[in-house]
């Protein structure tokens, strides 16, 4: 017969299973896995972005908002200790993203120091989008350019659309990151 002392910390065992489960999972719209920009190699981004604010980015690297990859790494710098993660997806959908993927891969990491994850080129609208961006188009919608931003809570619930010319760093998108993550009650570093 078991002890009241073992009894009681199998019912917490048990009991605090669920919670612990429901904080590690991922938003339904990351629960996905891709391939890294110019890798054989798979990005599980349910791993990476669970229990995370998540900012998500169609990206080209021939768009006049390329240089918004630097904003971008700023900003994952800035926040990514405070549980916010970036996620590129370079796509070709308007007709301003490279062929070669090594050359893509080249203006991300060398040009632009990007550290944050690319996942390799794909389609972000239309009949063939890859299924982040099926979800994130169903929930907030479709990116009209290059550099559109969603901003994807950990839950999953009430992601927001930011169109390419919101800067990554200094207005609505930052203010929007800054009121999102734990702790930071919207304020200013």
């Amino acid at each position: 017969m078991p002890s009241p002392l073992r009894h009681a910390l199998t019912t917490l065992a048990l009991l605090a299973t669920p919670l612990a489960s429901a904080d590690s999972a991922c938003a339904p719209a990351l629960d996905a896995s891709v391939r890294k920009l110019h890798a054989s190699s798979e990005l599980d981004l349910c791993a990476l972005t669970a229990g995370k604010l998540t900012l998500v980015v169609n990206t080209a690297s021939q768009c006049g908002y390329t240089p918004q990859f630097k904003g971008l790494e700023a900003l994952y710098q800035k926040y990514r200790e405070q549980g916010m993660i970036v996620i590129g997806f370079p796509s070709d959908d308007f007709r301003q993203e490279l062929d070669d993927e090594a050359d893509t891969a080249s203006i991300c990491y060398v040009n632009y120091g990007v550290s944050f994850p690319m996942a390799a080129t794909s389609q972000v609208k239309g009949d063939a989008t890859n299924p982040v961006f099926k979800a994130l188009n169903q929930a907030a919608g479709e990116p009209a350019w290059n550099f559109n931003k969603y901003l994807v809570p950990a839950s999953g619930d009430g992601i927001i659309h930011f169109p390419s010319a919101e800067k990554p760093l200094g207005g609505k998108l930052e203010a929007a990151i800054r009121q999102a993550l734990p702790g930071s009650q919207g304020q200013a570093d």
